[in-house]
């Protein structure tokens, strides 16, 4: 049975196009939040398999989406290596934070399969539940944005640390970077075993970064990541999604061979169209605010998209993760317009 998401990401133009949602899952459902109140540690949550396949699947039944996208968090990696990592009501992810290169001997990878192998046994069965015709996306964060977090201890931060190490010791930065990145191959090397169709690899940190910075710290990793996973499934489906990146989404796209880029609502619609869309199959990029407050100004942005994307390959999703407080009426009202769409606007 044919899954849209996957045909979009061998380029076929399908009018309307398919839809899923960053963060689809999670605390804006009612039916996650009640099931989230059983583990009081998010990590456990994340590490049990029974609950973390019915919140991935929790948004499945409820809409009309054409992808599932596994329910875990990118700080997978580094717990999975040995540093602590734990989540504060309210702050979200704190680790104990790598300062230098003496602190890398904490990173180890000896009991790392057995520390991801409740993610890979929710792969299995979310694959088992899941309907034929839906896909289903893995992912890891990465290496960039989960150094960010390995390095500044949080999220909520100016990254000064991470910015000062990578750019006064460049060498031994690139060991962490090193790391992770080999590491997350493996991790994903996995999902696919277990039965993923598509990998989608968030960089939500790369907008910290000038051109050259980019480069090394970005392109240089994911290209790595997708090369050796290509290795063993050729042309394997990738979608990256190197946050506020500007116009360095290119070189990132012609670089990585991504197969689709998922970009943010600060991203021209045009030069998308124009520049982007010719090398890559877009995904993207309602806002994730313009879908809270829904209404008017949510279909006016929707038609928007629609009216400059829909003549190439095209996923519709957001600008970044559906946020807490959206209404369960807005994802429904924003599905059903999607879905309705004839293929023209005026």
């Amino acid at each position: 049975m044919e899954k849209k998401v996957t045909e979009v990401l061998n380029k076929k133009i399908i009018k309307p196009p398919p839809i899923w949602f960053m963060r689809q899952a999670g605390r804006y459902l009612p039916e996650y939040r009640k099931l989230r109140k059983s583990c009081s540690n998010f990590l456990d949550f994340c590490y049990s398999p029974e609950l973390a396949i019915k919140a991935t699947l929790q948004p499945m039944k409820r809409y009309d989406l054409d992808a599932a996208i596994l329910f875990s968090d990118i700080l997978i990696i580094p717990d999975a290596l040995g540093q602590k990592v734990w989540f504060k009501e309210g702050e979200g992810p704190i680790l104990d934070p790598i300062k230098s290169h003496s602190d890398l001997k904490i990173l180890s990878s000896n009991c790392f399969r057995e520390r991801i192998d409740p993610i890979l046994r929710t792969v299995s069965g979310v694959k088992k539940e899941l309907p034929k015709n839906k896909a289903f996306i893995g992912f890891c964060g990465a290496p960039w944005t989960v150094a960010v977090y390995m390095v500044e201890g949080k999220g909520k931060t100016d990254c000064s640390r991470i910015l000062k190490w990578a750019s006064k010791d460049p060498e031994s930065f690139a060991k962490l970077i090193g790391i992770v990145t080999d590491n997350s191959i493996r991790y994903l090397l996995h999902q696919i075993r277990c039965g993923v169709d598509v990998i989608q690899i968030f960089d939500s940190w790369s907008g910290l970064l000038n051109a050259e910075q980019f480069q090394q710290w970005v392109i240089l990793p994911t290209k790595k990541i997708i090369a050796e996973i290509r290795k063993k499934y050729t042309n394997f489906p990738f979608i990256g999604f190197p946050r506020l990146a500007g116009p360095n989404v290119l070189d990132y796209i012609i670089e990585t061979k991504v197969t689709g880029v998922s970009i943010d609502d600060t991203v021209s619609l045009h030069w998308a169209a124009k520049v982007l869309q010719t090398k890559s199959v877009i995904q993207g990029n309602l806002s994730n605010k313009l879908l809270l407050e829904g209404g008017q100004p949510m279909k006016i942005a929707a038609n928007n998209i629609l009216n400059n994307l829909h003549n190439g390959p095209f996923i519709f999703n957001l600008g970044h993760g559906v946020l807490p407080g959206t209404p369960v009426k807005n994802v429904e009202k924003l599905i059903e317009y999607i879905k309705n769409w004839k293929g023209y606007y005026s």
